[in-house]
C-alpha cells in the first residue's frame, strides 16, 4: 500500500461534515462578479472573548506557517540563544533575499553548523524579486533559498544545544513534543489532529480563535518574556518576517504594534498591543483572497493601509474590476 492509499479518501473525509463557510471576497470584472472566495474568520476581543465570526467558528484547520511564531516561543524558552533578526526570521515564511539567506546561515554557524545540517525541502526564493536575482547570479534550489530556512536553522540548532539527533532533528520526539505542547499552551486547546507540513516540520490542526488566541498571547507579553522577544522581533524586522513588497510586512510596518503573520492555504493571523486578535482561513486555500478581508475585519478596530483592501482586475493593462472583500 503507498502511502497515498493509506489516507482516507476525499468522500470519507466529507462525510465526517464540510465546515460552514461564507463568502468573504469578490473578484469583480466589468458589471460582473467573477469569482468568489468562500471561508471563515474569527475577531476576539481584548479580553480574550469572541468578538465576532464570519463563518465557521467552531471548524479546524491546519495553521501551516502561522505555526512559526509560535514554534519560535518554544525554541526560546527551551534555552536557544538567538538574536531578534534570527528569531524574526524563525518565525518567518521569508522571501529568500541574500539578508535572509545570511541570517539564516548566522544561527547555523553560531551552533557550529552548516548548510548540510538542515533538513526542510529545497526551493528557489519564494519572492519574486528575490527568485530573479538568485537566478541570476546563478543561484539554484537550496534549503537555504527556502521559504523556511530561519525555522529549521533554528531548530536544528536547538538539537545541537541539547544534544539531541541533529542528523534526524524532524523525528525526534523531545522536539516534536516540544513544539506540539508549545502550541497548546499559547492558543489553549489540545490539538484536534496533524500532519506533516510541506518543509518538513509537524502541523496542526485548530481551531481560528485558538490561532488568533496565540497570537493575541503574543501581542500582549511582557517584553521580558519569550512571547515578548518573538513579538518584539517581529515589529523590529518585519521585512524578515516576509520580505519587501509582501502584504505581511506592509501590515505590521503601517499597523503599529500589530504582529502577523501568513500561511499556505489562505492562512492570515493577527494580533494587536491591547489583544484584539483575528485569524482568518480561505476555504479554496487561495492566497489572493486573504488579505482583503484581513484589512476589511482590522479596520474595525485600527487604521489599516488602503493598499491591503483590494487588488485591480486587469484588462488590456487597465483596471476593469477589483478583488475585495464582500
Amino acid at each position: 500500500m503507498t502511502h497515498a492509499d493509506s489516507q482516507p479518501s476525499l468522500a470519507t473525509l466529507a462525510a465526517a461534515g464540510l465546515p460552514h463557510h461564507v463568502p468573504l471576497v469578490a473578484a469583480t470584472r466589468g458589471e460582473a462578479i467573477e469569482s468568489i472566495h468562500y471561508g471563515s474568520a474569527v475577531v476576539l476581543a481584548p479580553n480574550g472573548q469572541i468578538h465576532s465570526v464570519r463563518g465557521d467558528g467552531q471548524a479546524v484547520f491546519y495553521p501551516r506557517s502561522a505555526l512559526k511564531p509560535l514554534f519560535a516561543v518554544g525554541m526560546l524558552r527551551a534555552g536557544l540563544e538567538l538574536t531578534d533578526e534570527q528569531i524574526a526570521l524563525a518565525a518567518a515564511s521569508h522571501s529568500g533575499s541574500v539578508r535572509h539567506q545570511e541570517i539564516a546561515r548566522s544561527t547555523l554557524t553560531a551552533a557550529g553548523l552548516t548548510e548540510a545540517a538542515l533538513g526542510n525541502s529545497t526551493d528557489l526564493p519564494y519572492g519574486v524579486a528575490e527568485r530573479a536575482a538568485h537566478l541570476a547570479a546563478g543561484g539554484t534550489a537550496t534549503q537555504l533559498a527556502q521559504n523556511c530556512s530561519g525555522k529549521h536553522a533554528a531548530l536544528v540548532a536547538l538539537s545541537e544545544l541539547k544534544g539531541w539527533d541533529t542528523a534526524n532533528y524532524l523525528a525526534d520526539a523531545r522536539l516534536l513534543d516540544l513544539l506540539q505542547e508549545t502550541v497548546e499552551e499559547l492558543t489553549g486547546e489540545k490539538v484536534s489532529g496533524q500532519s506533516v507540513d510541506g518543509c518538513g516540520t509537524p502541523v496542526y490542526q485548530l481551531t481560528l480563535a485558538g490561532l488568533a488566541r496565540g497570537f493575541a498571547r503574543l501581542s500582549t507579553a511582557a517584553a521580558d518574556t519569550e512571547e515578548g522577544r518573538v513579538a518584539a522581533a517581529m515589529r523590529r524586522y518585519p521585512e524578515l518576517v516576509a520580505g519587501e513588497g509582501r502584504d505581511v510586512t506592509t501590515l505590521m510596518r503601517e499597523v503599529p504594534g500589530a504582529v502577523a503573520k501568513d500561511g499556505f492555504e489562505g492562512i492570515q493571523a493577527v494580533a494587536l498591543p491591547d489583544g484584539t486578535a483575528l485569524a482568518v482561513k480561505i476555504a479554496d486555500g487561495t492566497d489572493r483572497a486573504r488579505m482583503p478581508i484581513t484589512a476589511a475585519l482590522l479596520a474595525e478596530h485600527v487604521e489599516v493601509p488602503a493598499a491591503l483592501f483590494s487588488s485591480p482586475a486587469l484588462g488590456g493593462g487597465k483596471p476593469v474590476g477589483l478583488l475585495a472583500a464582500l
